[in-house]
Formats: structure tokens, C-alpha cells, sequence
């Protein structure tokens, strides 16, 4: 693990090369994938007890950090909209001297960030996978603003907390008393919703798109619309599923960026077969 200057923070990023957790590299250059977590009561671990070991072991360089905010990256007090988000992410990229165009795989509010890099860096992003998330679009900044606001309002009372505890243990409780304290400390709740945003059309996400979202989730209604606006877009929804699809099903959810990433890499120009193990 290290912490990496990156503009005005300095962000916790864990690297796992191709092969470091057990598999073969192969041959040829591998694909790096970046794993960008969701909001609040998230951090890189996520990833790091899901996708992230069994992507390295399948020959990808792999790529986790915590965001501005979150796990053992800097909590400074403004600077949360949108485009902070993203250009964090460029400038981890620059300060890990990686140039390849990456694959980015999002979850939740981390598939928001995904997006608005796919949209603004076209150039440096291979493909985009999007896990229960919402492009940055009009319907989203109004979603996402309704959901801070009843965070910041509820979580600072010791009867939610209480509730969160007896409903989902205690694990989840302290994450959320670690989500209410980032929301009185920092303007968040504010800049969040307020950031930058894409055409409702899409037509600024060009990357091949994989989006994947639980069946009993709100956001799997998003479906024909992404298959209607994103030309080189594939949509799976999990039955029997809500919004913790990475957490429930990491296995599936595993399996569906393996095969998405090999699929693109394998197409690129100058990449020779077997280059992903």
C-alpha cells in the first residue's frame, strides 16, 4: 500500500500486478483495470475482498484506491463535486506513470466517477463497467441529492445508528457513523450533486459499456434507456438481487468483468493473443 500526491490530497492506492496473487501474467502487455469505490461507507477494501486479488491472478494489472474523503485518503473540508472526483483519478494515473487506456469498473457512486472519466478522457479508457450506478446525468444529480440530504439529517442520531446496527450489524453501524461524520465535517452532501454533469443522451460515453445491476433495484429501470443511447452497450441484471451486488455476488460480478476485459483487450490493435492469463 502507498499514499501518492495527487493535486491538493494525497491518495491511498494499492497496486496488484498481473500475476501477483497467484496467476501468470502471459504474454504481451496485460490490461490494467482501476476499481473506484462507492460513497461514504466504502473504501478500497471493497474490492480488495472481491474482485481485485482474482483480477491480478487472472493476468491483469489491477489497480484500487480509496477516494477523496474515504479509508486513508485525505479528508480535506471542500472539493467534492464530480470533476474532483475524476481528476483525482487522472492524477493518480499520471503519478503511477500509467498510460495505457484502462478499463474502469465502478460501483455505485464509484460507476458515476467511472463515467464522468469515460466522458472526459475518452482517450485514456478502454472500457467502462458500471455495477448499481447511474451515469451523470440531470436524474441522477437529483437522486443523489435527495439520498445526502436524508444521510447527512438521520445518521447523526444515535436511534438510526441503533437501527442500522440491529437491521445489518455492527460493522455496517460504525460505517455509518464514519459516513455521518465525513457529511458534518466536509460539504459533500452539497458539492456532490452540484458537479459537473454529461448530455442526457450519452453520446459523450463512447467506451464499450457493461452495465450490471440487481434485479430487485431501482436502478436496473435504467436498462432500455443505456441499451437505446450507448451504441456499444451490454446490460445484465441479476434476479433476486438489490443494490449490494458486489458485496453478494462478487463470484458473478467477477466473472462478468473477467470475461468483459478479455473480450476488449483482446481486440485491441497490437495485442496478441494469450496476452491476458
Amino acid at each position: 500500500m502507498a499514499k501518492t500526491p495527487t493535486g491538493d490530497i494525497t491518495t491511498h492506492v494499492q497496486r496488484l500486478p498481473a500475476g501477483a496473487a497467484g496467476g501468470t501474467a502471459g504474454e504481451g502487455e496485460p490490461p490494467v483495470v482501476v476499481l473506484v469505490h462507492g460513497l461514504l461507507t466504502d473504501s478500497l477494501a471493497s474490492y480488495y475482498f472481491t474482485l481485485g486479488p482474482a483480477l491480478s491472478a487472472a493476468g491483469m494489472d489491477t489497480v484500487m484506491y480509496d477516494l477523496r474523503g474515504h479509508g486513508r485518503t485525505d479528508r480535506p473540508p471542500t472539493g467534492y463535486r464530480l470533476e474532483h472526483f475524476v481528476e483525482d483519478l487522472a492524477l493518480l494515473l499520471d503519478a503511477l506513470d500509467e498510460h495505457r487506456p484502462v478499463h474502469l469498473v465502478g460501483n455505485s457512486f464509484g460507476g458515476t466517477i467511472a463515467a464522468g472519466f469515460a466522458a472526459w478522457h475518452p482517450e485514456r479508457t478502454a472500457t467502462l463497467t458500471m455495477i448499481e450506478s447511474e451515469p451523470p446525468v440531470a436524474a441522477w444529480a437529483g437522486h443523489i441529492a435527495d439520498g445526502l440530504a436524508h444521510a447527512r439529517r438521520d445518521l447523526v442520531h444515535d436511534e438510526a445508528i441503533e437501527w442500522i446496527k440491529e437491521r445489518y450489524g455492527a460493522h455496517t453501524a460504525r460505517l455509518s457513523r464514519n459516513a455521518a461524520r465525513i457529511l458534518q465535517t466536509t460539504t459533500l452532501a452539497e458539492d456532490v450533486p452540484a458537479g459537473r454533469l454529461i448530455d442526457d443522451d450519452l453520446s459523450a460515453l463512447r467506451c464499450p459499456l457493461l452495465a450490471v445491476f440487481g434485479g430487485d433495484s431501482g436502478l436496473s429501470a435504467q436498462v432500455p434507456e443505456l441499451e437505446a443511447k450507448v451504441e456499444r452497450c451490454r446490460t445484465v441484471v441479476l434476479p433476486d438481487q438489490g443494490h449490494s451486488v458486489l458485496v453478494e455476488q462478487p463470484g458473478r460480478t467477477r466473472d462478468l468483468v473477467l470475461d468483459w476485459v478479455r473480450e476488449h483487450h483482446a481486440d485491441r490493435p497490437g495485442v496478441r493473443a494469450g496476452a491476458v492469463g
